[in-house]
């Protein structure tokens, strides 16, 4: 695998860094990184893969959200790229074992926009119990219909949670406050907040819930984990809220349960396919279906949110950059080091073999240099080290670890 060389100076002064921000990232990680003194071009869309390709010949740092697509064909372009932020919480959009062979770390924001999606979903219960998404759209159309058959309050009734991660503990706190019953289903073992209650299966949840809100990552296991046998175990008149991925959701069994009557209204926030652009137009089968609340993928979208994760991820970035700190990368081992005064800081990705510190060791001990300190983690298939050196002996160290056969990946930071 082709070694990207070091992308500081051997003098000392930090060359400026390219970074490339898609899909509109907010201007909180712009201003974070030019204060830095990066390079920094963004562009306001998503890049096919083609251009993506050409794009990246010559960046060190790349930003993304949701829609680009980050491949193994993408990666194996990228020949100067060390690190990946994606501004949003998922990371299935990027191919995260061939990231982590090329020795390229990859970032996320599980934190900043919890509060924005848990409280759009706590507000779509409310809005499908009233059923007030068609009541909107009726007066729009000049038609008055001032009902109560089918509307209700939310208070006494039972909130279930699938996935009780950073959002879904956010939504059981929100579900709480309004008074609902709140139970969750995680095949991980969680600590509940509050009177929140946990499900042993996911039937029993389904099998309770008069709200059903799904809040799991993109993965295989949850890949259309939601068809026609897991509504048909909800309860007749229940409702489905989906803001977590467009894959988790079977939607011809949805709309099914939907015109049924299996389910009385559904709120949908993610989508199988979407469009690439806001100029886009977007067809489903869920539209024109009556009490479905149908958003563009905008459960994070809200100003604090943004700026929010355009900070937390750039200030990974930075770190990353300035010290090789990976605390927080998706597909990487975990490493923070304090840094050294008066020392050069070597970084080193390799392949996680037997032997490779013995072979580091030995070409600083033939180099006569003082380490004042080492950190090294690995994971099945790679290591990362971090070793902070005196400065006369440094460029030296760095071309010998640089050109072991092990190495994947080598750089200083001074």
């Amino acid at each position: 695998m082709t070694q990207a060389s070091s992308i500081f100076s051997r003098s000392g002064s930090q060359e400026k860094l390219k970074v490339l921000l898609l899909e509109n990232i907010h201007e909180s990680a712009h201003e974070l990184l030019i204060e830095q003194g990066f390079s920094v071009e963004r562009v306001t869309s998503a890049l096919s893969e083609a251009d993506l390709k050409k794009r990246l010949q010559d960046v060190q740092i790349l930003g993304i959200r949701s829609k680009t697509q980050v491949t193994a064909s993408v990666l194996a372009e990228a020949k100067q790229l060390v690190a990946l932020g994606c501004f949003c919480i998922g990371t299935n959009q990027v191919d995260l074992a061939t990231a982590n062979h090329r020795g390229i770390p990859v970032f996320n924001a599980p934190f900043s926009n919890t509060r924005s999606v848990a409280e759009m979903i706590l507000s779509e219960v409310i809005m499908l119990a009233r059923q007030l998404g068609d009541r909107s759209r009726e007066v729009h159309e000049g038609k008055w219909r001032k009902v109560s058959v089918g509307s209700f309050e939310v208070r006494g009734k039972t909130l279930g949670i699938v996935g009780y991660g950073h959002i879904g503990r956010q939504v059981g706190v929100l579900g709480e406050a309004l008074g609902m019953r709140v139970i969750f289903y995680d095949r991980a073992t969680k600590l509940p907040m509050g009177n929140n209650k946990s499900c042993t299966t996911l039937q029993e949840l389904l099998a309770e819930a008069d709200f059903v809100t799904l809040h799991v990552p993109g993965t295989k296991e949850t890949h259309q984990m939601i068809g026609a046998d897991e509504i048909g175990q909800m309860k007749r008149g229940s409702y489905l809220l989906n803001a977590a991925r467009g894959t988790v959701v079977q939607i011809p069994a949805l709309v099914a349960a939907l015109k049924s009557g299996q389910l009385a209204g559904a709120a949908i926030d993610v989508y199988p396919e979407e469009p690439e652009s806001n100029v886009d137009t977007f067809r489903t089968e869920l539209q024109n279906l009556s009490n479905v609340i149908l958003t563009p993928h905008i459960g994070g979208s809200t100003g604090e949110a943004q700026e929010s994760i355009g900070r937390e991820v750039a200030t990974s970035l930075l770190r990353f950059a300035f010290t090789g700190a990976t605390t927080g990368a998706v597909n990487f081992p975990q490493i923070e080091m304090p840094r050294d005064k008066d020392t050069v800081r070597i970084l080193n990705v390799h392949r996680n073999v037997p032997g490779v510190l013995r072979d580091v060791n030995r070409i600083v001990s033939e180099h006569q240099a003082n380490i004042h300190s080492q950190m090294l983690s690995t994971d099945a298939e790679i290591g990362y080290l971090i070793m902070d050196l005196d400065h006369d002996v440094t460029s030296d160290v760095y071309e010998g670890i640089a050109n072991l056969a092990t190495s994947i990946r080598t750089r200083t930071v001074y």
